[in-house]
């Protein structure tokens, strides 16, 4: 028996990200680390674990992020024992800066700092055009309203940045019922293997500069 609420920690092997993820898509994970009840292993590491998208919401141009929605539901174990369960992520290891909520919905970053550093610099450079035009500090004024503007423009008609979950992205992720295992089919002595995926790398949010 596997209690409800026991942890496993997995990583990804097929990249997911709101821009073309849909309900119905298959998502394929492995467990990273063996689990262990009463000294005994009942789920070992290298054992496939499917689930599927059940939403995927895109950021929108104003403001909220990308979002996943993915439930957990099944697994093989390397001998080839295949188990239903259920399981919703509690955290994400993606490279960026996303984040899960106690739904098990994963949200994506924002680009605040992007967005304010666009309309200060369009700020900026309509300042110094309206100054050079006028010759006066009157007209860098206009000029500055005038590029405020456009870089609020520019960030209101694109999208936020699409939440990513590249390959060897890790997922935590918890039971949310008991698993009940035929003890003839795990009787496994050795803890198991994952397979060696990097990590996804850090990086930056980037807010997409197509309006669509």
């Amino acid at each position: 028996m596997v209690p409800s609420g026991t942890r496993l920690p997995l990583i990804l092997h097929n990249a997911v990200t709101t821009r073309n993820a849909k309900p119905g898509d298959p998502i394929y994970l492995e467990t990273l680390f063996p689990v262990v009840i009463d000294n005994r292993i009942l789920i070992p590491a290298g054992t496939y674990v499917q689930g599927e998208i059940q939403e995927a919401r895109r950021p929108g141009k104003v403001k909220g992020t990308g979002e996943i929605r993915m439930r957990l539901n099944s697994m093989i174990l390397p001998n080839g024992y295949a188990v239903d369960f259920n399981a919703i992520p509690t955290n994400a290891g993606t490279g960026g800066n996303e984040a899960t909520d106690k739904e098990g919905n994963i949200h994506g970053d924002t680009d605040k700092g992007d967005d304010v550093g666009t309309i200060v610099k369009t700020t900026g450079i309509g300042a110094g055009v309206g100054g050079i035009a006028t010759q006066s500090a009157k007209g860098a004024g206009i000029g500055a309203g005038a590029g405020a503007a456009v870089g609020l423009a520019a960030v209101l008609l694109t999208r936020g940045p699409e939440l990513e979950l590249p390959r060897g992205t890790t997922v935590d992720v918890v039971l949310d019922r008991t698993v009940y295992l035929d003890a003839s089919r795990v009787n496994f002595t050795d803890p198991g293997r994952a397979s060696a995926l990097p990590g996804p790398p850090s990086r930056e949010p980037t807010r997409s500069r197509s309006p669509f």
